[in-house]
């Protein structure tokens, strides 16, 4: 479990399908590449085969997102739902940022761009702990639940293409994260759950990072093939997708993360692919 170069740690991360112990490996692969940084002796980006879905464990049972059973967040077992739902959000978001760097080595980027995304796939990686922390302490665990199966599809769909990964998923997914914690903050502040709370308002207050890393490295590579970034985030959207942008939109915190309202305001509402994702 020590890979050579980032890339085959990368790769060794994607291939731990228990999330404890996915989420010990990131963490320690990222400690690795940052004391490499700091001591000036980096770790080479290097290359791998990444699978094209991540090792996962027997549970959660993955269902279809129309069959996932709808969550009560005035009861207690609603908000338990809550927080396993974001559990496996965020672990999927540890396997979408090793992938991100794994899946696409050869295309050359400056070494920040690297510096980035191992910092959010430790964040991720962080917040997943903290989220089954909550769960455990309410007598649940990961697992317990049937969680979304769509989520990997935009890996999927992105798997040849840098852009279109880089738009979809920070700056569309991520994003809508900026819109919805804020609620899910007040549910458990209503709730009296302080230690939900408290993990929460990390993850909202990283997410921002996470969304901004996505939209400063779109525009670098906008530059870099001189696309006008507002038309091409307009055209990968709509071709990787599934589904509308939906209201409302926490116009302050994507403006914070660097997304103006004239990239998803135009797409608010539009349905440019629906189709049954995939499992």
């Amino acid at each position: 479990m020590t890979g050579n170069n980032l890339a085959q740690m990368a790769v060794e991360v994607l291939g731990t399908a228990d999330g404890r112990a996915k989420t010990a490996l990131s963490r320690a692969h990222a400690k690795r590449w940052f004391d490499a940084r700091e001591a000036k002796t980096d770790i080479p980006i290097g290359s791998a085969s990444p699978p094209l879905r991540p090792a996962r464990p027997e549970r959660p049972e993955l269902l279809d997102p129309r069959n996932v059973p709808k969550r009560r967040p005035g009861t207690p077992a609603g908000r338990l739902a809550i927080l396993h739902a974001v559990a496996h959000i965020e672990l999927n978001a540890v396997d979408l940022h090793w992938d991100l760097i794994a899946r696409f080595t050869d295309i050359p980027m400056p070494p920040g761009f690297y510096d980035d995304w191992v910092r959010a796939a430790d964040e991720e990686s962080k917040h997943f702990n903290l989220i089954c922390d909550c769960l455990e302490a309410h007598d649940s665990f990961y697992g317990a639940l049937p969680a979304h199966a769509g989520m990997w599809r935009a890996a999927e769909d992105t798997v040849t293409d840098f852009m279109g990964r880089l738009a979809v998923v920070p700056m569309v997914l991520e994003a809508r994260g900026l819109d919805v914690t804020p609620g899910m903050i007040s549910i458990f502040e209503k709730a009296g759950d302080d230690m939900a709370v408290d993990a929460m308002k990390v993850i909202y207050a990283e997410e921002v990072g996470h969304v901004a890393y996505g939209s400063k490295w779109f525009h670098f590579l906008c530059g870099r093939h001189e696309m006008d970034p507002k038309d091409a985030f307009h055209t990968l959207v709509r071709r990787y997708f599934h589904g509308a942008l939906k209201h409302p939109f926490n116009d302050e915190k994507r403006a914070e993360a660097g997304l103006p309202p004239d990239f998803y305001w135009p797409l608010a509402g539009e349905n440019p692919k629906q189709t049954t994702p995939k499992g």
